[in-house]
């Protein structure tokens, strides 16, 4: 874009020394070397910023692409329905094993057969062991 050879730099710099003059010459260059400075930063950021909108509209155009070779591979290849599940009710069939309570036998006579209760709580009056006393006040009334 900007194409200088060493010739036009040479003249560049004979102008800038016969124009501004050796004693302002420094300050004219940090003054020219903080705006050149200024503008690369902004055309790096302005690049940057470029750079992150074209990779989203890539990742956005192979996202779209990916999502649309996935339907076409979903048409094509339809998904197999699951097995439908045994159902439970009913007899069981000749070549299933019996159920487990059949294994264990009849119950115990000993053993309750009624519905399981569980026992009340007792609530008591007074605490089930005297409160701890502090060693430090034993000697104050």
């Amino acid at each position: 874009m900007l194409d200088f050879n060493m010739s036009e730099m040479m003249v560049v710099a004979i102008v800038a020394l016969l124009v501004i003059g050796p004693k302002d010459l420094p300050k004219a260059m940090r003054f020219v070397g903080y705006w050149v400075g200024r503008a690369r930063g902004v055309a790096r950021q302005f690049r940057s910023g470029f750079d992150a909108m074209v990779r989203e509209a890539e990742l956005a155009e192979m996202e779209k692409k990916w999502a649309d070779e996935n339907a076409r591979i979903m048409r094509e290849h339809p998904p197999e329905p699951a097995a439908q599940p045994v159902a439970l009710e009913g007899p069981p069939a000749p070549d299933a094993a019996p159920p487990s309570d059949t294994l264990a036998g009849p119950p115990a006579p000993d053993a309750e057969t009624g519905p399981a209760t569980t026992p009340q709580p007792v609530i008591r009056d007074e605490p089930a062991a005297p409160a701890p006393v502090d060693p430090a006040q034993k000697g104050q009334p």
